[in-house]
């Protein structure tokens, strides 16, 4: 195999482009880079496009298994010298492997909530490590997958994957716009549960979670729209009793998926569905 040793070469800078939005969009594809992040990738191994390696950087007896069953699966290897992969690597220890994924996205007529679905919607999110981090808190939770509301951010930004620490590959994306969910939710009967500081809004920890459940959250700088508040069955709010006037979206979405894992986590043990 011939290791690519040029950074001029136009697979490698049709690999670097990756980094911006609008490449990803017109190509459908994104980079991820990292064992443990290309060990989740391979866990949807018809996605997996492409795998990259720098034999000089390469120390793990996990990356010979990975690329072990790249080849068993007919996926492509493309070598690179330690400078081609500087032009690629996002991190400063490179670990030697990354895979070009193809995106996955699901469409919103397909998703049904079952009993006990977790869901997490998302308005005009704009920070990618918001994204990332909600994906992770929400895999940890048990979540099925994030709906992506309007103008919200990439998922597939470099920094919203390293900071899903590969929770981008188990849970579902549904890309769409208020007015389409908003008649997939009354269609359905989904119950919408929107973390906002409204007049009757309940304190998060004292409301009662349905069984399965949408939870919604705003943007970073104008919160939860006016149109999709209005949707909500339920509206929770976090009090707070210190000197700033607002927390980070990842942490108040952390803070409220965690309560009613809690919840649930609680009924089951009251009713001995765990023993």
């Amino acid at each position: 195999m011939t290791v690519i040793t040029s950074i001029s070469n136009i697979r490698v800078k049709d690999i670097r482009k990756l980094r911006e939005r609008k490449y990803r969009k017109e190509t459908g594809s994104a980079w991820v880079e990292g064992l443990r992040a290309c060990g989740d990738a391979f866990t949807r191994l018809n996605d997996v496009q492409l795998v990259v390696v720098c034999p000089e950087l390469l120390h793990s007896d996990f990356a010979g298994e990975l690329l072990n069953r790249a080849a068993k699966a007919g996926i492509e290897v493309m070598e690179v010298n330690r400078d081609v992969y500087a032009t690629l690597s996002g991190k400063e220890n490179p670990q030697g492997m990354g895979v070009v994924i193809r995106q996955n996205f699901s469409e919103l007529e397909t998703i049904d909530l079952a009993a006990g679905d977790l869901w997490v919607a998302l308005d005009r999110v704009a920070d990618p490590g918001n994204l990332g981090t909600i994906m992770r808190t929400l895999d940890a939770c048990g979540g099925k997958g994030v709906f992506l509301l309007d103008q919200c951010t990439d998922p597939y930004d470099p920094t919203a994957i390293r900071a899903s620490t590969g929770a981008i590959f188990f849970e579902k994306l549904v890309r769409t716009d208020t007015a389409s969910f908003t008649r997939w939710k009354h269609k359905h009967g989904v119950q919408l549960v929107g973390a906002v500081a409204v007049p009757g809004a309940k304190d998060y920890h004292k409301q009662k979670y349905p069984d399965s459940l949408v939870l919604i959250m705003g943007s970073e700088r104008e919160g939860l729209s006016q149109a999709l508040t209005d949707l909500c069955d339920i509206c929770v709010t976090i009090p707070m009793i210190g000197h700033v006037d607002s927390m980070n979206l990842a942490e108040a979405t952390a803070i409220t998926l965690y309560e009613i894992f809690n919840q649930r986590r609680d009924r089951k043990q009251s009713t001995g569905e765990n023993q």
